[in-house]
């Protein structure tokens, strides 16, 4: 992939290609990143490239049959993470059925983008571009954030921190355009739902630490995730006044995995946004360079 890229402004000029209005507009996204949030400042994300297929890679969670703990991957640079990526679905596929077999809990998850967190110049992928404006410039953010802070061997801290940049950095992005906030309905309910995924999870943890069998424990996890069906319906009907974008999540298959990700991205997001109220300015948060005065968003770092 990194050998078929072809740098924004050259493609601009030179190749004119069907996608050009829309990656192009991603210049200033790319400059406020670094100039607005402290983001690192360098190639990745200058770059395009076209692929013929809406992912550009599949991660396999994978979970012990009764444990919300993740089957974990170590590699030299990033460390120990809760899932393994593939760029190929049928190598992802045939992890995914050897997981299985031996076992464990397994869910696929769609990946758009990735970061190589700045050992090269990750590309902007055709695959980010069916998103709306804002989650597109999002995903920059997000991606940039792990070349900012990442430690290793702790999936949850460098995910949740990734998913709060994310989220603070669109939001700065609209009003530094002069654009009013965003359908906060949206944001309300994304954070309603991932409340009741993550009290599942506490349920199902609860269930796996406690007494009892191992059989009284399949029935209770079995239990536990057709409540949660039901309790969906009621939620989207009420809550969420119909609006059915967690339809296609629901429909797939519910086991521990499946709510996995929900646990990773989601679960300190509420400890960042408490740094970043303590700081005075939203770019020392970002930079990690706060001081005592200033507030605790250094402690990041």
């Amino acid at each position: 992939m990194l050998q078929i890229r072809h740098q924004i402004v050259q493609v601009g000029i030179r190749e004119r290609i069907a996608v050009e209005p829309r990656h192009l507009r991603l210049r200033p996204v790319r400059r406020f990143a670094s100039a607005n949030l402290g983001l690192p400042d360098n190639r990745s994300y200058t770059y395009f490239v076209q692929l013929d297929r809406p992912w550009v890679a599949w991660n396999v969670f994978a979970t012990p049959e009764l444990s919300i703990a993740p089957v974990t991957h170590c590699f030299p640079v990033a460390g120990c993470v809760a899932y393994r990526g593939y760029f190929r679905r049928d190598l992802a596929d045939r992890e995914a059925a050897r997981l299985k077999t031996a076992g464990d809990d397994v869910a696929l998850g769609e990946v758009p983008a990735y970061s190589t967190l700045g050992w090269f110049a990750d590309p902007i992928i055709s695959s980010m571009l069916y998103w709306d404006d804002d989650t597109l410039a999002g995903t920059i953010f997000h991606e940039l954030a792990h070349q900012k802070f990442y430690v290793k061997d702790d999936s949850s801290f460098n995910e949740s921190y990734a998913s709060f940049v994310e989220e603070e950095g669109v939001r700065e992005w609209r009003v530094a355009r002069g654009l009013p906030p965003a359908d906060s309905v949206g944001d309300q309910l994304e954070r309603s739902f991932t409340g009741r995924v993550l009290a599942l999870r506490d349920r199902l943890g609860g269930i796996y630490g406690g007494e009892g069998s191992d059989d009284a424990k399949r029935v209770a996890k079995a239990e536990a995730f057709e409540a949660f069906r039901g309790d969906y319906l009621q939620w989207r009907h009420t809550v969420a006044r119909g609006d059915r974008r967690y339809d296609r999540w629901m429909a797939r298959p519910l086991n521990n995995a499946a709510v996995l990700p929900f646990g990773i991205y989601d679960v300190w997001k509420p400890s960042f946004a408490a740094l970043f109220e303590q700081s005075v300015t939203g770019k020392c948060f970002f930079s990690g360079g706060c001081s005592r005065k200033q507030g605790s968003a250094g402690a990041i770092s």
